[in-house]
């Protein structure tokens, strides 16, 4: 492909290059280095979430270098650029992970006014940490010009003591050093070999999670998940990315032709088959509003509860993204559901083929322990459930990958915070049986929707994993397991009922029917909101409480804007 094959008269880019009148804006391009060839080719925006905060990210320039290549040699013209991004597992266990859910929204928002701002044609997205994922994407199909995504790869799994372990052993040591179960030289030996290489935390967590998603869903070529992040073939990935998107503008393929509800539905089939992060079921809705597709937790729920779990997968299984992409990547999983007819093959993809026709020439690898098919899975059901009742009106999410309890009956332990929680949990004082209750930490009330891990892995730990429930209207990390139910809704800043919990009231949970209730009378409910009073946020400035103002239910992606239903002119035409 070259200029030839593009007509930048109805490109975005004409608004900046084009005409008389554009002579200033072209004289910038010029300064750059770009020549007049360069300004007559379709721009097209690499955007990375590169920085120095975590391993999740350090190598995403080196991938965008080869994005921008392929861009180039198909007939582009490629400019680089960067977004924010929040590192879980360093924003885990304080007041920073408010930050973390809110940097879906600031990455979103920042890829849009940098694409509206300079007119660019295209966008490639290459991603690293936890939300920089449906970040990217939710931006895609916001501005719905022709879109690749590629995910920046896994961490190679860490070694102690013979066995393959990731962060989540780390959390979990924190926990096994309180109970006096790992020595301190031993928690610091395990510190240091866990994370080795550059990558996304290597289990089935959130970053390897939607990364399946955007295979799943159609916007990343087949198989560019699978690679860890330091391999040299990613870089490969990049540049067929690069191409792919040339070929996408040539052709007139947008995101909102890929993610119809059907992709919405594959995607939501390969969390549940792989036992990913619960908090897919709050990035799916928010994906979904950009479009204006009605597919919300309850949506995503119930094709949780058809979907077989076939991939033995860490926080509830025994492998990492690694072992996935050493028996053929993401393909493999997808077409063993693929052929369990549990996938819709007829959906459009990135390649200008149906995910069917994507995956005519994969077979299927029956020589290892990864991934089963359909006809003989680790469940009958997904690895993730939804839950809905007296507790929880508006829903609430669990991951039942590997647990062993999936019915509780105990008395609430309320706690206003992950602090305070995690600090009794740490000094042990809190009883077998009881269900830890951690509130005012949802979208509003905390404000951020923190993610738990900390406080989860320490009862695992502490060998405790098993014996008692933790319910939040906060977020879990997709690291988490045991019986740890998140997105409760509403949530108790807006006056939901798990504001109302107090101290000794029986609570019934039971994973198989999908039911989360109180043993309290809607009566005595009642009665006590009349008496209730949310505490005051102490964010009363800031990003925090412009997100705390604008932020919606859990229940439909805790998104901050009204979404494609109430768009009246979409960007790329412009």
């Amino acid at each position: 492909m070259d200029a030839k094959t593009f007509d930048k008269s109805k490109l975005p880019s004409r608004h900046v290059t084009e005409g008389p009148s554009r002579a200033p804006h072209r004289s910038y391009y010029y300064a750059m280095g770009l020549e007049e060839a360069d300004i007559k080719r379709p721009f097209v925006g690499v955007v990375s979430c590169w920085n120095e905060a975590a391993p999740c990210n350090i190598s995403l320039m080196r991938q965008a270098q080869s994005a921008k290549a392929g861009v180039t040699e198909a007939g582009g013209t490629p400019r680089e650029f960067c977004t924010i991004t929040v590192t879980d597992g360093i924003a885990m266990g304080h007041q920073g992970m408010k930050s973390s859910l809110v940097s879906r929204e600031v990455i979103a928002d920042s890829i849009e006014l940098t694409m509206r701002g300079h007119c660019y044609d295209a966008l490639v997205g290459i991603a690293g940490c936890d939300k920089s994922l449906p970040g990217i994407m939710m931006s895609m199909l916001r501005l719905n010009v022709p879109s690749v995504f590629m995910y920046g790869g896994s961490i190679l799994p860490g070694k102690f003591k013979g066995r393959d372990v990731t962060v989540v052993d780390v959390f979990e040591g924190v926990g096994m050093h309180s109970a006096g179960k790992m020595s301190a030289a031993e928690l610091h030996e395990l510190e240091c070999v866990a994370c080795p290489s550059a990558g996304s935390c290597g289990g089935q967590f959130t970053a390897n999670t939607m990364a399946c998603v955007s295979e799943a869903i159609g916007l990343a070529l087949p198989g560019s998940a699978g690679a860890p992040a330091p391999y040299e073939s990613r870089d490969a990935y990049a540049t067929e990315s690069g191409k792919a998107v040339m070929r996408l503008i040539a052709d007139g393929i947008r995101p909102r032709d890929i993610c119809t509800k059907k992709a919405f539905e594959n995607a939501a089939v390969v969390i549940a088959a792989t036992g990913g992060s619960t908090n897919g079921a709050l990035h799916l809705p928010a994906m979904a509003h950009e479009v204006g597709i009605d597919f919300d937790l309850f949506d995503v729920a119930e094709i949780f509860r058809r979907t077989p779990y076939i991939a033995d997968l860490k926080p509830g299984g025994q492998y990492v993204a690694k072992d996935v992409y050493d028996i053929g990547g993401v393909p493999q999983i997808l077409k063993a559901l693929l052929e369990g007819g549990v996938l819709h093959g007829d959906c459009l993809t990135v390649t200008g083929k149906t995910l069917a026709q994507n995956l005519e020439s994969v077979k299927f690898n029956r020589d290892q322990k990864v991934v089963f098919p359909v006809s003989n899975p680790i469940s009958p059901t997904g690895g993730v459930v939804g839950l809905k009742g007296s507790l929880a009106p508006d829903g609430a999410i669990v991951k039942v990958a590997g647990l062993k309890t999936h019915q509780f009956r105990g008395p609430a332990r309320c706690f206003d915070c992950e602090e305070d929680a995690f600090q009794a949990v740490e000094e042990r004082n809190y009883k077998d049986g009881e269900v830890i209750v951690i509130r005012y930490e949802g979208p509003k009330g905390g404000p951020g929707m923190r993610e738990m891990l900390s406080t989860t892995a320490a009862l695992y730990g502490q060998g405790s994993g098993d014996k008692v429930a933790l319910i939040t209207d906060g977020r879990f990390s997709g690291a988490t397991r045991g019986l740890c139910i998140g997105h409760v809704g509403p949530e108790a800043a807006v006056g939901g009922p798990i504001g109302l919990l107090k101290d000794g009231d029986i609570i019934v949970i039971d994973t198989e029917l999908g039911t989360l209730d109180v043993e309290v009378s809607a009566e005595e409910l009642e009665r006590r909101r009349k008496t209730w009073k949310a505490p005051a946020n102490m964010y009363q400035s800031g990003a925090l409480r412009k997100f705390a103002d604008q932020v919606g239910p859990a229940r439909y992606g805790a998104v901050t804007h009204a979404g494609g239903k109430a768009e009246v002119h979409c960007y790329a035409d412009i």
